[in-house]
């Protein structure tokens, strides 16, 4: 008796340890986080899920259809049973299998009372009221972002005296001393040089002005990284890396939290006016999908279930791209092809439903004041040849090649600053980069402007009343064609433009690779289009020469006479835009239906899939995987990639662990180990989960049990439970057998078992092995031989397996 008090006294036997053992848990003995460093102050951005479970409802690990109570001890459920830590995959079948019976639970109350069936049509219109709020949030972030970037990019070269908030051109639309052909002037818009020195002639003025340019974009790029680096250092970079990490079932908290919502869209819009070569369409998606998570803990539904939570983020970055372009459908293709993990039908349906809801916003909003949704929208009319599909699978060989070249050579770059000491200087980074862009962006026109207005100017068809040195042809009127604009010899601005383009293209090409990946919100959607229109114009315009010099030759007499509309320089733009852009990220459906929403045109769908086809091709020629993909590998997110085939003839017993001269596999078994070996179990390993055995000498399986659970139970037991000391018996059987007086109680843990783990056999290819893994999203896989357990593979065991036979170092699948 004595004896049993003393041990009653002990009842606090490593309490206080409880704390350090979650903080080290990793997933799948897979995160090695050393900290961490990751820690970026996330304070409450985004609470842990499922601190709650719902009265009288619980999980039997990831078995089918449980419905005991968390623990024998308690009537109430324990909270933080059930959840994940940070840096963890989340258990895709035991998600969905919770969800399910949650479904279940209310259809079968539905039946039992009125109360209990509006909950279940409440419950059901939950999922659309939810899009439908991510919708409104999306846009009108996005129409903010727009105006915003707007003004503050025409705010580098001067100022609206007739009221500050205007930009340059709403400045100009207000005054009543404006003529069409100088719409770019009047008196009310004032460049810094005016303001200072009174005076826009002359060699002093123009060295203001080019130094108030390059001081305000420093000024924007110095705010950008600060904001980044003090109070959300997860805003940085474009986010679809992440997003599409995130979405597989990988955690990371904070990431698509308020603070890194409120940060990026600041930092967004201070980035883009900057003149850095970046654009706002990739961070687009990080917002919207902020959006989608935080509106997410409004809904139990969501806030209490992980993969239904993806569901909803799958629909937000939709969203994202819809408002980014102003393409609902491709927004939805988008999500489909390129981020999404987990995508069914219904998802498909939610997500449509939410993008063209963030559209139909955005447009009432009108933040260009032209009732498009982007600054870039272009209408074309003039029919295109069948020979033309030679220069548009050029255009696509380029795109390609850029593509390639861009991603070699950035993730070349970026690993450098991961591995030296640039990357602890991020703020000289940005500052020495945004000061070598701004002094050479300055004297040249095209880089000065906007890549977005760049893109515009490259993208129009030349009318009549175009005054852009790109629309300076001689014999600039035929009233003989109805007004119609034949081809035509090309002006001295013509050729001016052309040479200012090729150093432009040159520019943009160079800058890109060192811009991508700062600490600052960067997307590469925009740069990458604005390499490709570039290089698509100046063919456009060298074929429209062609044509008009040599329109006897064989390949334009039959379709080309003299004084005819022929070649659409702008055309040639849009589909080396579309080519470069399907290099670098190796998007093919959804990157043809943006750019075909874009110019509102059928007839020009199969010149971009012709060029999008072609640069996929090329590109994948000289390295399969696209930018996210990349920058997914040089950090290390624990992504198991759908879209790739397993070849290789290994076996499950090839890379299961233990190895042979490994230790032993660690396990619990059901029923003769106590409270004090289980915590030592605990404090001694970092696995995520413990396979449970009837007995060491038999190995056979009884089920599955995840360490934090573990934790959490013991810890609660011994806070609320009478009697539980360290020599307490833990049993995960159904029943326990009577124990002799004097003993301390015993602590009953079946209910937070999987009953039911996957399991295949030691024989089984590993192609099938990896197969179950991408298609169920399994954290671990269990490896028997008749019956008896010998080994488990986690999904970083097959990672680094995948990465062993292709030649890579394995020991790259590290979260760092």
């Amino acid at each position: 008796m004595a004896m049993w008090q003393g041990a009653m006294d002990n009842r606090g036997f490593q309490q206080g340890s409880f704390s350090s053992f979650r903080s080290s848990s990793s997933d799948e003995d897979l995160m090695d986080v050393p900290g961490t460093a990751m820690d970026f102050s996330m304070r409450d951005d985004v609470p842990p899920l499922d601190r709650e479970v719902e009265e009288g409802k619980s999980y039997n690990g990831g078995g089918i259809g449980s419905s005991y109570r968390i623990m024998d001890f308690l009537e109430e459920p324990i909270p933080g049973v059930g959840t994940y830590d940070d840096f963890n995959t989340i258990d895709w079948v035991r998600e969905k299998s919770r969800d399910r019976d949650r479904h279940r639970e209310i259809t079968n109350k539905s039946k039992e009372s009125t109360w209990a069936l509006i909950h279940s049509v409440s419950d059901a219109f939950s999922g659309w009221l939810l899009m439908l709020l991510i919708g409104l949030l999306s846009g009108s972030l996005a129409g903010l972002i727009d105006i915003s970037a707007h003004w503050m990019t025409d705010l580098k070269e001067g100022i609206c005296t007739g009221g500050f908030w205007f930009n340059h051109e709403h400045c100009c639309w207000n005054s009543e001393h404006v003529t069409f052909e100088d719409r770019d002037k009047c008196p009310e818009w004032n460049s810094w040089s005016q303001l200072i020195i009174s005076t826009d002639e002359g060699a002093f003025a123009y060295i203001v002005n080019y130094f108030m340019y390059v001081l305000w974009a420093l000024l924007f790029a110095f705010l950008a990284v600060s904001l980044v680096k003090v109070f959300a250092p997860y805003a940085c970079g474009s986010g679809i890396p992440e997003i599409k990490t995130i979405l597989s079932g990988f955690i990371i908290r904070g990431y698509l939290g308020k603070w890194t919502l409120v940060i990026k869209t600041i930092t967004l819009v201070l980035a883009v006016s900057s003149g850095l070569s970046l654009g706002k369409e990739g961070p687009l998606v990080h917002v919207a999908c902020c959006c989608g998570n935080i509106l997410c803990h409004c809904f139990n539904k969501y806030r209490k279930n992980e993969a239904k939570r993806r569901e909803v983020l799958s629909a937000a970055a939709a969203a994202g791209v819809s408002v980014a372009f102003g393409a609902p459908i491709g927004g939805v293709l988008f999500s489909l092809e390129e981020v999404s993990y987990y995508f069914p039908l219904k998802t498909l349906w939610r997500s449509f439903f939410a993008a063209l809801v963030a559209a139909f916003t955005l447009r009432s909003i009108n933040p260009f004041g032209n009732s498009r949704l982007v600054l870039f929208y272009v209408e074309f009319h003039t029919p295109w040849h069948l020979f033309e599909l030679v220069p548009f699978i050029l255009l696509g060989i380029f795109g390609g090649l850029w593509g390639a070249l861009f991603i070699r050579t950035n993730i070349a770059w970026c690993r450098k600053r991961k591995t030296t000491q640039l990357g602890k200087y991020p703020v000289v980074e940005v500052l020495v980069v945004t000061a070598i862009t701004a002094i050479l962006a300055f004297p040249n026109e095209y880089t000065r402007m906007s890549t977005s207005e760049l893109i515009s100017e490259l993208f129009n068809d030349c009318g009549l009343l175009d005054s852009s040195k790109l629309c300076d042809y001689e014999n600039h009127f035929n009233t003989s064609k109805g007004g119609e604009l034949p081809d035509r010899p090309a002006g001295m601005g013509v050729y001016s433009a052309m040479w200012q383009l090729a150093l432009t293209l040159i520019l943009k090409i160079v800058i890109t690779i060192f811009t991508f990946g700062m600490k600052i919100p960067s997307g590469l959607f925009i740069p990458s289009m604005a390499v490709g229109a570039i290089a698509g114009r100046l063919l456009g315009v060298g074929m429209e020469q062609l044509a008009y010099y040599h329109h006897d030759w064989a390949i334009f007499n039959s379709w080309c006479s003299q004084g005819a509309d022929c070649i659409t320089p702008g055309l040639y733009a849009m589909v080396g835009a579309a080519a470069c852009l399907g290099g670098v990220t190796r998007m093919t459906v959804s990157l043809v239906v943006i750019m075909f929403e874009l110019t509102g045109g059928l007839e020009y769908i199969v010149p971009l899939m012709a060029a999008a086809m072609t640069s996929k091709w090329v590109a994948d020629a000289l390295g399969r995987e696209g930018i996210y993909d990349a920058h997914i590998r040089l950090n290390g997110y624990p992504f198991l990639e759908a879209k790739e085939e397993f070849a290789h003839k290994t076996l499950a017993m090839d890379v299961m662990k233990p190895r042979r001269n490994d230790p032993l596999l660690t396990v619990l078994t059901q029923d003769s180990m106590t409270v004090e070996d289980v915590e030592t179990i605990i404090s001694e390993t970092t696995y995520s989960g413990f396979p449970v055995v009837v007995s060491r000498e038999s190995q056979r399986l009884v089920g599955f049990v995840l360490r934090r659970d573990l934790i959490i139970s013991i810890e609660n037991a011994r806070k609320k439970q009478d009697g539980v000391v360290s020599t307490s018996i833990i049993y995960f059987t159904e029943h326990s057998p009577p124990m002799p007086p004097y003993t301390p109680p015993t602590l009953k843990l079946r209910n937070i078992l999987d009953l039911s783990p996957f399991t295949v056999t030691d024989l089984t290819p590993m192609e099938i092995v990896v197969d179950i893994f991408r298609k169920l999203g399994l954290r671990q896989c269990l490896i028997t031989h008749n019956g008896r357990l010998l080994g488990i593979i986690t999904k970083k065991d097959v990672l680094k397996h995948i990465a062993q036979m292709a030649n890579k170092d394995p020991d790259s699948i590290l979260f760092n």
